[in-house]
């Protein structure tokens, strides 16, 4: 008998990273790390396509700087870069205020009401970002999310006939040399794709696969996405026209930024915007406990109505009114004759 693979009763909080949940770029430890100035390094990174197209080449924007790290690590500046490095820089990163307890607190939401408490409706929250995985998996917020999607580096790649090779040889001394993944602003949709199909939960699931809407894992309805800019139009089109929120935030410190999100907003892109601040007591963790509500209250109307339209009601023995009972009684009494009629 054919049946559903999941209940829908779950809500994604899907999170940008860079000057959305911190006010600078991840790298920033890194850099620190190794002495390299960050500025300096940005530059270049954003002058590469012009200078490999006048040499005829065509550069990705997208995975320029990862190249860059990569040629930074070569040419020596970042010599012996690993994954590991990168996990322990993670732990440097600082966030905007109210994080990481906002993310547990964002859970709390949707425990609020017996309702939803009735139909078990939970929060999950995801990091999808253009920025370096092992450094999100090594910062403070790793330990409440449920996925990360981000850029990923091989270290040691494997040589030409390794498939002939019986034992492969494993330098001790690692040190980042390929990209694994790249993540950037067009393929962050996949990754929402993959949330609401559910193939970070079940592996027999391919992002591709055909899938009718009543059996993906989260409806895309039940989606907020938050992230800082423009640079996340894609993403915040996929949710917000497949029926999730949008949200944006902006540093309070940055009118740039505040003029950049009410663009946003005034050209239809997101459902609102406020301040990267995630205390209780701010605009936008209210805006989020509101959406979040609105959503947990149909999912609950949902699932009531499905009950009530697949589950029909059992016959039961009926109790009539004194009324009823009254009007059956004069209608089963025979009548007297009237002689004077």
């Amino acid at each position: 008998m054919a049946t559903t693979l999941f209940t829908q009763n779950t809500i994604a909080l899907i999170w940008d990273f860079d000057k959305t949940l911190i006010p600078d770029y991840m790298q920033s430890p890194l850099f620190r790390r190794y002495g390299v100035d960050e500025a300096g390094f940005w530059e270049e990174t954003n002058k590469l396509a012009e200078h490999y197209r006048k040499r005829g080449y065509h550069l990705s924007a997208e995975i320029a700087y990862l190249n860059h790290l990569l040629t930074y690590v070569l040419a020596g500046p970042m010599g012996g870069l690993n994954n590991k490095i990168l996990f322990e820089c993670g732990a440097d990163i600082k966030f905007y205020p109210g994080l990481p307890a906002f993310f547990d607190l964002a859970k709390g939401f949707a425990r609020e009401k017996p309702k939803y408490l009735e139909h078990d409706i939970s929060i999950e929250h995801y990091v999808v970002s253009t920025g370096i995985a092992p450094m999100v998996r090594g910062s403070a917020i790793a330990p409440h999310v449920d996925g990360i999607w981000a850029c990923e580096f091989i270290e040691n790649p494997l040589q030409p006939g390794f498939l002939k090779q019986k034992e492969l040889a494993i330098d001790a001394a690692s040190e980042i040399a390929q990209i694994g993944m790249v993540i950037d602003n067009t393929t962050k949709t996949r990754a929402i794709f993959e949330i609401n199909k559910g193939t970070n939960k079940n592996a027999a699931i391919e992002v591709n696969s055909k899938m009718a809407a009543e059996d993906r894992r989260i409806p895309i309805p039940n989606m907020i996405y938050i992230a800082d800019g423009p640079s996340d139009v894609p993403s915040f089109s996929v949710v917000k026209n497949g029926g999730g929120r949008a949200y944006a935030v902006y540093n309070p410190d940055k009118q740039a930024e505040f003029e950049q999100n009410d663009r946003l907003l005034q050209s239809g892109r997101i459902h609102g915007y406020g301040p990267a601040d995630y205390r209780a007591s701010s605009s936008t963790a209210q805006w989020l406990r509101l959406h979040i509500h609105q959503i947990c209250d149909r999912i609950v109307t949902d699932r009531e109505a499905a009950v009530a339209t697949k589950a029909s009601k059992p016959p039961r023995h009926l109790n009539a009114t004194p009324e009823e009972e009254a009007a059956k009684l004069a209608a089963n009494t025979p009548k007297q004759a009237n002689f004077l009629e």
